[in-house]
């Protein structure tokens, strides 16, 4: 069954009204099919149009997902460098700790002679 525009419809309504002529039936029929069968073309080329457009975001996503993996392994990289200069750096003030404390120590056993 062919679907008609509301458009097509109306002429062949109207069309049918003025005349019941056979020849305007054939005529109307054959516009409408030839209509529906443009708007089905259409609608092929707007599917294909819209499955390129996804198949473009699939990648795009594919590549953002594989940064996004990336940058997550650069971050635990980062991390893991930042608490290693950090548990360096308090080793390093413990030992100048230390050392201030024996400084102390000596200069003061050195006041008392």
């Amino acid at each position: 069954m062919i679907k008609l525009t509301p458009v097509v419809m109306f002429f062949v309504v109207i069309t049918l009204n003025k005349e019941n002529d056979m020849k305007k039936v054939i005529k109307l029929s054959m516009i409408a099919m030839v209509a529906s069968l443009m708007v089905g073309c259409a609608t092929n080329s707007d599917i294909e149009n819209l499955q390129s457009q996804i198949d473009g975001l699939k990648t795009s996503v594919a590549q953002a997902s594989s940064d996004a993996q990336s940058a997550q392994s650069a971050a635990a990289d980062a991390a893991a460098k930042a608490s290693a200069a950090e548990s360096a750096a308090n080793r390093a003030a413990q030992y100048a700790q230390d050392t201030n404390s024996k400084l102390d120590n000596m200069f003061k056993k050195s006041m008392m002679k």
